[in-house]
């Protein structure tokens, strides 16, 4: 299945999708700001012909879930109205971290980082995401 992961922020939301085969997450990029934000969402998995969507779900540290993880669930309630996607959730702590991590091996500037953290963080949820479903389902590639 083909899926594109939304990491979504105040600011920017993180885009990232995967290849048919369920390899290789990649970053696509970045929606600046909250306006339109469902619709342009959805005019993105339309585009890219995706066939599920996965959203990260900002939980706290122990677990729970927190302001955020509650605002993306209502969001992802609104989406689910008007496209007919099978949705998922992904736990994304410390995926920001992470991404980067990654940014500052390759000694972007603190401007450049910005607009690549959120498409990166969103690749490194899906990432997290396809190896569950690898797991779930035993298919365990060897490469």
């Amino acid at each position: 299945m083909r899926f594109l992961c939304i990491d979504l922020g105040d600011k920017r939301t993180g885009l990232a999708i995967c290849d048919g085969d369920e390899i290789m997450a990649s970053p696509l990029g970045i929606i600046e700001g909250q306006k339109n934000l469902q619709y342009e969402i959805i005019k993105i998995a339309k585009e890219h012909q995706v066939q599920g969507l996965v959203f990260g779900l900002a939980l706290n540290m122990d677990g729970t879930e927190g302001d955020r993880a509650i605002q993306t669930k209502k969001i992802v309630e609104e989406i689910k109205t008007k496209i007919s996607l099978p949705v998922f959730f992904q736990d994304e702590r410390l995926s920001t971290f992470s991404a980067g991590n990654k940014l500052s091996r390759i000694g972007l500037t603190h401007k450049k980082k910005k607009f690549k953290i959120d498409a990166i963080a969103a690749a490194e949820i899906l990432t997290e995401f396809l190896n569950s479903r690898k797991k779930v389902s035993g298919n365990q590639n060897n490469y």
